[in-house]
């Protein structure tokens, strides 16, 4: 919920920086005025395509493609290092 809150005030401020009224954008993500609100409030019950439509009103879009970048992974890449085989044999034919 916290993410949330932290992406919903940074898509607010985004929003701002722009100069662009709620109603703008609203308009060009295809949702409502009180939608969009819920999602600058982090709202977790709005659906991620809202969100996506929103970071695309706000030309922020290709930030949403790299969250789950395998190179952004710390995590995974170290778990997939850690099960790599220790000899790599040929496969016989």
């Amino acid at each position: 919920k916290r993410a949330l809150r932290t992406l919903g005030q940074d898509i607010r401020d985004a929003r701002k920086r722009r100069s662009l009224s709620m109603e703008t954008v609203a308009t060009r993500a295809f949702t409502s005025r009180k939608t969009l609100q819920r999602v600058e409030e982090g709202d977790h019950g709005v659906s991620i395509g809202i969100y996506a439509s929103v970071l695309n009103a706000l030309g922020l879009l290709e930030g949403l493609a790299i969250l789950a970048d395998p190179t952004n992974d710390k995590t995974g890449m170290r778990l997939a290092n850690a099960n790599l085989p220790e000899r790599i044999r040929k496969k016989s034919q």
